[in-house]
């Protein structure tokens, strides 16, 4: 565990004060077919719980969930855990869009949105989020009828600040445009995937946050387990692994040379390379909070050994450089 004070953060300009890293707990609950992860769910609620605690412990405050995850246990699990302790102590983020209501009703209209917050506060039994993402950009309902509903949420104290998760740059500047406009409560926070071997892709939307002032916690931060070292170019992906299911054998060059650099660096400092990927992402002037995608305690500890950990700028600019460096070669 972790031997120095937890580093806390301002959440963009909301004035929430949120640990340096997130807690995420898409695999809670998820049921598991097959045995894929070994058991009935991915993260039973007696191991999730232990996470949790862990989590607490060192001094993480910050929780991400969403209706849709573990087809609604996340929620109830963290609910529970919840009940035992001080509510104001923990900033909780969840998400909507696919829901528990029908498939019909699955959209960011103003129905689904006010079925899907009701179930998610039953499920974490409290009367109000501190965060909520819409988890995608619906092209189906106007822009405006999704916030004028959120907007709605937040004068009601039911939700405290609004987030965005996976959309384009342009609809996060349409997004934030029509709050302007319409004086309407806007996205605080953004959700994209960004780590060390995947930042091009969103390199325009990272432009957008921070000239907005958005908060970024983004997910993926070891890029669906690549950077963990687990995975070799000329090697089966491991079974049981994200890359075995999803498959693997399509990383680019410069993603390689990314993986090369962090496990350099790794080695120098006795750490393990998830470690020093998440500690590079932590310290990255764009980012506020990277979200830890746990299911087991032994990987929680891993992680959390990124928390106190140190780069000097050389290990930083050469896992940046080797990126940007490999770049033509994939072009």
């Amino acid at each position: 565990m972790p031997t120095k004070p937890m580093e806390y953060v301002t959440l963009g300009s909301t004035g929430t004060t949120v640990s340096r890293f997130c807690l995420g707990t898409a695999m809670f609950g998820l049921p598991a077919p097959h045995g894929k992860y070994g058991g009935e769910y991915a993260t039973d609620p007696s191991a999730a719980h232990e996470i949790l605690d862990a989590a607490a412990d060192a001094g993480v405050n910050f929780l991400d969930t969403a209706n849709t995850y573990g087809e609604g246990n996340s929620e109830e699990i963290i609910g529970e855990w919840l009940a035992e302790r001080d509510r104001e102590a923990f900033v909780v983020a969840s998400k909507v869009y696919w829901n528990h209501v029908s498939p019909e009703e699955e959209s960011l209209s103003r129905k689904a949105i006010r079925a899907e917050i009701e179930g998610t506060l039953d499920r974490l039994g409290t009367d109000y989020l501190d965060l909520y993402y819409i988890h995608r950009w619906d092209d189906d309902t106007s822009i405006p009828e999704t916030l004028r509903t959120l907007d709605r949420l937040v004068d009601e104290g039911v939700v405290n600040h609004l987030g965005i998760s996976t959309a384009a740059a342009w609809k996060l500047a349409k997004a934030l445009w029509t709050s302007d406009v319409e004086g309407l409560e806007r996205f605080e926070v953004a959700q994209p995937k960004f780590n060390a071997a995947y930042r091009e892709p969103v390199s325009d939307y990272l432009d957008l946050t921070a000239d907005q002032g958005l908060a970024v916690v983004p997910y993926s931060p070891l890029e669906g387990g690549f950077l963990t070292g687990k995975y070799r170019r000329d090697d089966d992906a491991p079974e049981g692994t994200r890359g075995e299911i999803v498959g693997w054998d399509d990383f680019e060059d410069r993603q390689w040379a990314v993986l090369d650099a962090v496990e350099s660096v790794a080695d120098e400092l006795d750490a393990a390379p998830s470690q020093v990927a998440l500690r590079w992402l932590a310290d990255h002037e764009r980012v506020t909070a990277p979200i830890l995608g746990i299911r087991t305690l032994a990987q929680f500890h891993e992680n959390a050994g990124a928390f106190d950990l140190a780069l000097s700028a050389d290990q930083r600019e050469r896992i940046t450089a080797a990126y940007e460096d490999d770049a033509s070669d994939d072009e």
